[in-house]
């Protein structure tokens, strides 16, 4: 039987994807559209002139309204747009915007993602945007398989102290077993080490 079994405490800063690709508050649908699809990101945070956030612009959003019917689908003449489609980035954006910390925790930020429907989250500190966590960032954190998470596990081990550089580590399904001949305090140090890997779910220390 282990001495513990503990979910991987994994902070926002260490999923996040960083520096920020950022839209200007004053640039157009089209311009926007552009960079988002140059760069595959999915969302970004738009910004003023001194850089802060002031809300977050999507796909969605930017290709709301910017198609029209195409007569030769119908039997009849498309009647003409309502409204010309928006031209500004601030007409189509999110003002209100959920955002992140540094030093949140990955798994309250998965269940507001859970929760709201949200794609992206912006990472933020003071009024500054530090980076941005996208589904896609967390499924490419769970998406490392066992072997190469075991590796990194025994990299960590080894590099980060010498009091567990000889832990034995198995791995599946994300689950790190290790197992090593120190005390109880070297098995804490050695279970602090594993959480901070990318992809581990949780860690099992046996004696």
């Amino acid at each position: 039987m282990g001495w513990r079994v503990e979910v991987n405490g994994m902070l926002v800063h260490e999923v996040m994807t960083a520096p920020v690709v950022a839209v200007p508050r004053d640039w157009t649908v089209r311009q926007a559209i552009r960079l988002l699809y140059e760069m595959n990101i999915t969302a970004a945070p738009v910004v003023d002139e001194e850089g802060r956030m002031v809300g977050i612009v999507s796909e969605m959003d930017l290709l709301r309204g910017q198609f029209e019917a195409d007569p030769r689908a119908y039997l009849r003449l498309a009647a003409p747009p309502e409204a010309p489609p928006p031209a500004g980035v601030e007409e189509v954006m999110t003002p209100n915007v959920r955002t992140a910390r540094e030093t949140d925790d990955v798994l309250g930020l998965v269940e507001v993602m859970i929760t709201t429907g949200v794609k992206s989250v912006p990472v933020v500190r003071d009024t500054t945007v530090v980076g941005i966590v996208s589904r896609r960032d967390l499924m490419g954190m769970l998406a490392h398989g066992d072997e190469r998470i075991r590796d990194d596990v025994r990299a960590a081990l080894r590099d980060l102290s010498a009091e567990t550089a000889e832990t034995r580590v198995t791995v599946h399904e994300g689950v790190v077993e290790l197992r090593g001949d120190g005390d109880e305090r070297t098995a804490r140090i050695a279970d602090v080490i594993a959480q901070t890997v990318p992809g581990v779910v949780r860690v099992v220390h046996y004696p």
